[in-house]
């Protein structure tokens, strides 16, 4: 069998013996850094796009670029514009049975609509009971029917 003796003997590889083969490691070129460095051209090459400095943002090679094929931007969008949460009649009779205050904070408590919202109630159904809504807007049609119906409204 095989013994301890120097014609048999493994030199094992260590990480700190590692090192790139003979001429696998160049420096990079340095493109466009003037005729001194590679020549005439640079090192650019002659023609085409890399011969030249660079392309502007959003150049496709030629084709109809993304900002061209789009649809262009129509109308106005006020950015003041302020949105409103709709409640109608018929969910305040359920929410509210006896009527009673109504209010923005009653209406957030009982789910009805979500809080930092202005609400306006809408005429849809029926009102049995009166309501006096405070800070909420109302249409014409829910107004007569609150009116009618023994409540007031206070939009402040």
């Amino acid at each position: 069998m095989a013994t301890n003796t120097e014609e048999n003997k493994v030199e094992i590889l260590q990480m700190h013996d590692l090192r790139p083969a003979p001429g696998a490691k160049k420096d990079r070129i340095r493109v466009g850094r003037g005729e001194g460095s590679k020549g005439k051209t640079s090192g650019r090459g002659t023609k085409g796009t890399k011969a030249r400095y660079q392309v502007r943002p959003g150049f496709e090679g030629g084709q109809l670029p993304l900002y061209m094929r789009l649809p262009k931007l129509r109308g106005f969008k006020n950015p003041f514009k302020k949105q409103f949460q709709v409640v109608n009649l018929a969910a305040l009779s359920e929410l509210f049975p006896k009527g009673g205050d109504v209010d923005v904070e009653a209406l957030v408590s009982k789910g009805a609509v979500r809080g930092g919202y202005a609400v306006k109630v809408l005429g849809q159904g029926e009102v049995s009971a009166p309501f006096t809504l405070k800070g909420v807007k109302a249409s014409a049609s829910a107004k007569a029917k609150i009116e009618a119906a023994g409540g007031s409204i206070s939009e402040d």
